[in-house]
């Protein structure tokens, strides 16, 4: 049987270019703070992960069934409808900490913001934080 890859990888793609090429203004301002945030959270340089998704860190997992790979501990995409903030572990996991956050809606592993003012950022950090925790003790 195939091995399943992921499409989404480390690129040589320059995220400064990136997030200058986004039109709206805010939703640029923010990316530059959730870039400051994770980097100093991750103490990990950006790198973009496929066309859209700025990564910070490394990973390598793997699934009970079988299925490995590698993926970044935190990272966020600037999609058109929302900020995307990819939080690694589950986010039902922190009903507490989601109850602090803001406005915001969820995916299984996404954060969807529409702009930064929306959340507490103190709040968005633990989130964060607690989520890479979980994940590097889950190794």
């Amino acid at each position: 049987m195939a091995k399943a890859e992921n499409k989404t990888k480390p690129t040589k793609k320059d995220v400064e270019k990136f997030l200058n090429n986004i039109k709206d203004e805010k939703r640029r301002e923010d990316c530059f703070k959730i870039i400051k945030l994770m980097k100093q959270i991750t103490k990990a340089e950006p790198k973009m992960w496929g066309s859209s998704i700025v990564g910070f860190g490394n990973y390598h997992y793997k699934y009970a069934s079988g299925r490995e790979g590698d993926w970044f501990v935190a990272g966020f995409s600037p999609r058109k409808q929302s900020l995307t903030i990819y939080a690694m572990t589950y986010l039902e996991n922190y009903p507490d900490i989601l109850k602090r956050l803001g406005k915001y809606k969820t995916g299984k592993g996404c954060l969807y913001i529409n702009k930064l003012e929306d959340v507490d950022m103190k709040v968005l950090k633990e989130l964060i934080i607690t989520s890479i925790k979980k994940l590097k003790k889950n190794k």
